[in-house]
């Protein structure tokens, strides 16, 4: 009898630690009771009754990361090209990601293909091309709108590459080569343009000083001159005034004219006037001449 005890106790001990789960903090379990959901387990130790409750499914509450292969989408030119997906989703909802929908990735990625192929055929070639953040936007409002009764919410959405076909990416790159070759041209253009405009700016600017320079050395001569002119005259004033101070006669006078005319005489004049009175003075000297003998 003793062993039967000892018997029943160590079952039920295997049965209790056997059915005591410990839950962490990036998962959930959801447990279902005969068959139907019961309750979802979140962190911390949990005991289900054996035989009854069962895990139907153990979900990660991390963020996930899928990249879907490329799909191929209709643009609405009609140009065939392979875009693929990165979808960053999470689960909020163990009970609804369990019992929400079958294979839910599956899901996931089939919605996000029709998704895309439904927003290409709205855009043409260059909007595709060029409109990446508005792909991102409407898929993400979209997916994350159909799977909330999935119990997923899809937090970003990114375009990861877009694949046109050859002929269409050799077109653009001519177009893209003659772009930068009309750029090119446009620039070389514009700087000679300016270069010229710049030279003549410099020929102009070179002028204007010139005329300046030339302007101010004739101001500048020209008040030298009459400066000369008014020294020349201020230097006369004030010989006549030394001469009318000292009292200079008559005789001193005519000798002054005599000396001016001596000077007037070495010069290259044909003619020369002999004032009157320089003529008398002539004759004085004669005479006094004379009177020496």
């Amino acid at each position: 009898m003793f062993y039967v005890i000892i018997g029943i106790l160590v079952v039920l001990l295997i049965l209790i630690l056997k059915n005591v789960r410990l839950v962490s903090q990036s998962e959930a379990k959801v447990i279902e009771r005969l068959g139907a959901y019961a309750n979802t387990w979140g962190v911390g130790i949990h005991v289900k009754l054996p035989f009854i409750d069962r895990i139907a499914n153990t979900v990660s509450l991390k963020e996930k990361v899928f990249d879907f292969p490329p799909q191929p989408v209709i643009t609405k030119d009609n140009v065939t090209m392979m875009i693929d997906t990165v979808v960053y989703f999470q689960i909020t909802d163990p009970k609804l990601y369990t019992y929400g929908v079958e294979r839910p990735i599956n899901a996931l990625e089939n919605l996000s293909a029709t998704t895309l192929r439904n927003i290409i055929g709205e855009l043409e070639l260059d909007q595709t091309l060029t409109s990446r953040d508005v792909i991102n936007t409407k898929m993400r409002s979209i997916l994350d709108e159909a799977t909330d009764p999935w119990g997923i919410k899809v937090n970003r959405v990114e375009v990861k590459n877009i694949e046109p076909p050859s002929a269409i990416r050799e077109a653009m790159e001519k177009q893209m080569r003659a772009e930068r070759e009309r750029r090119e041209q446009i620039l070389i253009a514009e700087g000679h343009k300016q270069a010229a405009i710049l030279e003549a700016e410099g020929k102009k600017q070179s002028m204007i000083l010139e005329a300046e320079a030339q302007k101010e050395a004739a101001v500048q001569k020209a008040r030298g001159e009459a400066q000369a002119i008014l020294e020349v005259q201020k230097a006369t004033a004030e010989g006549i005034a030394m001469i009318r101070e000292a009292k200079a006669d008559e005789a001193v006078i005519k000798m002054r004219s005599l000396e001016a005319l001596e000077k007037v005489a070495d010069g290259q004049a044909t003619k020369i006037i002999i004032p009157s009175d320089i003529q008398n003075l002539g004759g004085f000297v004669t005479s006094i001449k004379e009177l020496a003998k």
